[in-house]
Parts: structure tokens; sequence; C-alpha cells
């Protein structure tokens, strides 16, 4: 659901700009590097694209599923490997601290990954399952 029409649109049409006035321009340094430039990563900060779907209590932007769609799709227009960098921050990476964590948790990790100073993660592997979560058997031992 979107809550502020006006608001979202603002920050899309930001976004959009960022996109075309910064990133695309940029993709050729992307491939040429191999890396994120920093001062597009430090651009990226200062946006808040890391913090995107994290609550606001916590440093983010705390977007509904909906706006932060509207998001992508304006990311959506330059190589996904920008995107990729703060993917795991609005998604995978911090959902079980969000939706799971203890507050302390909550305290201790979520600022960082919305403000991009750490950049979460997500391992999954088991030799009989690989990445197929629905495969893995786990047990204590």
């Amino acid at each position: 659901m979107i809550r502020d029409h006006e608001t979202i649109n603002q920050l899309v049409g930001l976004i959009e700009r960022f996109v075309r006035e910064r990133l695309v321009p940029n993709e050729e340094r992307l491939a040429e590097e191999g890396k994120l430039p920093e001062d597009i990563l430090e651009e990226m900060k200062a946006l808040g694209l890391f913090g995107l779907t994290i609550p606001e209590e916590y440093g983010g932007l705390g977007l509904t599923m909906e706006e932060e769609i509207l998001v992508a799709i304006a990311l959506g227009r330059t190589s996904p490997a920008f995107r990729s960098i703060m993917g795991t921050n609005n998604g995978i990476g911090s959902a079980a601290v969000v939706f799971n964590g203890t507050e302390a948790q909550k305290q201790k990790y979520l600022p960082k990954y919305a403000s991009g100073e750490w950049i979460s993660c997500f391992c999954l592997t088991e030799p009989d399952a690989g990445s197929d979560a629905a495969s893995l058997k786990t047990s204590a031992v």
C-alpha cells in the first residue's frame, strides 16, 4: 500500500534523476573497474538506498512493499549491479532481524544496514540441498 502518494512520487522522481544523471553515465566505469565506484556508493548511502525497507525507528525509510517496488522499477533503468550492492540490506539480509530479531539485535544491526555502513548477507547451503531452502534437513548435534 502506498501511504503518501506525494512523498513516494518525490522519492521516485529523485531516484529516476539519480539513475539518469549519475548511474547510467557510470555504467561503463562500473564494467571497466569491476566494482562500484566509491563516489557512487557514497551517494547511494546518502540517498538512503541501503535502508529502503528498514523501519524508520532504526534509520531506514520504512517503505512498504509497493513503495519499494516503485523505487526498484526506477533503479531497473540502469545496470543491475548498482541495485545488487544494496539489495540484501533491503530484503533477505535484513528481514530476519526486522521480523525475528530481539530489540537489542535490531538496535545493533539495522541502523548500520540502513546507513550502508554494513552490507548484510544471507548464506544457505547444505550437502543434500544446495541452496534449496525447502529441502534443508537440520538436526542438533
